[in-house]
């Protein structure tokens, strides 16, 4: 009798110490979703603030404003207040609803001066608003560089051959070093016989290569489309064959490539 008591006891802690892990491990669980759905206040731009304006017209003139977003939703860098950043001017176009980052701001004298890596070249390259990650690429950003096109092989008899559209990684990471003022171009498509006319914004921003990244950079602009994808210390860009509507469209093409 006694043994089995013992037994029974033994059972009944093991039984208990379980049930305290799980409810702990639960918690945890709750815990870390409650942290990233937490809300914070940062800084907004509630008006557009064009390069070269200063912080304090922008602020006198009500164009920053706290917001509460959820913390997972915070930019990198994004500030609760213009203190840190209360003496200088905006380096290039913000817009309304954009996240206040301090690398998006520095002295007046940095504004038409641009710095580039001694081992490096300047070459600009002209982005519409999503092409650029809609306006949170400034100064200072490091991105990687896609370019989507309709390649063509030429051949030695002299005729040419039309290969599938594609998309790919152009270049891993690179610097942007500036952002210039936004311009509006008509942009007109056709569709079942219509023809549509949109204002496309298009801003011109500036990277840091080496020769051979702007040798492809420009050959690329030329002769197809640029699009940034914004990175971060974390971010991971891997180098591909790209992307084919056989990719996307398997049940077209009768599977992928």
């Amino acid at each position: 009798m006694a043994r089995r008591t013992i037994l029974f006891c033994v059972a009944f802690v093991i039984a208990a110490l379980g049930t305290t892990m799980v409810v702990l491990y639960v918690q945890g669980i709750d815990a870390r979703a409650t942290e990233g759905q937490a809300l914070v206040e940062v800084l907004t731009a509630t008006d557009v603030v064009k390069a070269g304006e200063s912080v304090s017209d922008a602020e006198s003139a009500g164009k920053f404003e706290k917001t509460r977003v959820v913390r997972d939703d915070v930019v990198e860098g994004a500030l609760s207040s213009t203190t840190s950043i209360a003496d200088e001017v905006a380096l290039g176009t913000i817009y309304p609803g954009q996240q206040i980052i301090g690398q998006q701001f520095g002295s007046a004298q940095t504004v038409d001066t641009l710095t580039i890596p001694d081992d490096k070249l300047a070459v600009s390259v002209e982005l519409t608003d999503p092409a650029r990650v809609a306006g949170f690429v400034y100064p200072g950003s490091s991105v990687a560089i896609f370019a989507s096109a309709d390649p063509e092989l030429y051949k030695a008899d002299g005729t040419t051959q039309k290969l599938s559209p594609v998309t790919r990684l152009l270049l891993a990471q690179v610097e942007v070093i500036g952002v210039g003022d936004t311009s509006v171009s008509p942009t007109t498509t056709t569709s079942k016989g219509s023809k549509t006319t949109e204002q496309i914004p298009r801003t011109i921003l500036t990277i840091a290569v080496t020769q051979a990244q702007a040798e492809k950079v420009i050959y690329a602009a030329r002769n197809g489309d640029l699009s940034f994808a914004l990175r971060t210390a974390k971010s991971k860009v891997v180098d591909g064959p790209g992307v084919t509507a056989r990719d996307i469209m398997p049940e077209v093409f009768g599977g992928v490539r």
